[in-house]
């Protein structure tokens, strides 16, 4: 039977928190956590989620046979990649190092301890952890009804730097401004956690329910 929205399992990540609230968003939606590479690929659309280290990630997605799975669904419907799901959309990550999936061109850095200092002489520590102001850069179907500089719930030490300009759909700042949202065609990514932001996350999630993966 074909899904609604596939949650992929490939044994890491906080899973059932993101199924659960697209099943809050969508309660007449089909939603599945699963591994199955038949499944994934019959669904409507996609959820790559992640929340570990990068090299266990990719190792994790590698050893569970569902790379091939991904990149396809990739290419032709409506995909939403979450924190770790979106880093492993670029070339290369500093943790590790390790290569991602290579479908979007650039690169995952680390937060910088040089650049985290604050006027006063004070330190951002790292993990950047807790809820941070999001400016949208550019219009997409996934922040209708989401205001601009609403607040999202990040938990990250490395951050994804395009090759390309254009494929940032918001930054937010720590305390310098860095991307913390892509899209390009069918795929929309973000750094931060829908899951946990309440209110402008659920939105968000909602809008990704009904989105046709087209801008």
């Amino acid at each position: 039977m074909t899904v609604d929205i596939a949650v992929i399992d490939y044994g890491m990540g906080n899973l059932r928190s993101v199924a659960k609230a697209l099943a809050h968003v969508a309660p007449d939606a089909s939603v599945v956590v699963t591994g199955e590479p038949a499944a994934i690929r019959d669904a409507r659309r996609v959820v790559l989620p992640g929340q570990s280290a990068m090299p266990e990630t990719m190792a994790g997605l590698d050893a569970s046979g569902l790379r091939d799975v991904v990149l396809a669904c990739l290419a032709d419907r409506p995909f939403l990649g979450v924190c770790l799901g979106l880093q492993m959309l670029f070339e290369t990550s500093e943790e590790g190092p390790t290569r991602g999936l290579c479908v979007l061109a650039g690169h995952v850095r680390r937060f910088r301890e040089e650049e985290l200092a604050l006027p006063g002489g004070e330190r951002l520590k790292v993990p950047h952890m807790g809820w941070s102001p999001v400016d949208q850069t550019r219009a997409h179907p996934l922040w209708a009804g989401i205001d601009n500089g609403a607040r999202f719930y990040f938990a990250h030490s490395f951050h994804p730097v395009p090759a390309d300009a254009a494929l940032t759909a918001a930054t937010t700042s720590y305390p310098a401004p860095f991307t913390c949202a892509i899209a390009r065609a069918n795929i929309f990514a973000v750094q931060f956690h829908p899951e946990k932001s309440q209110r402008a996350g659920l939105r968000l999630l909602a809008n990704f329910v009904a989105w046709n993966g087209t801008l």
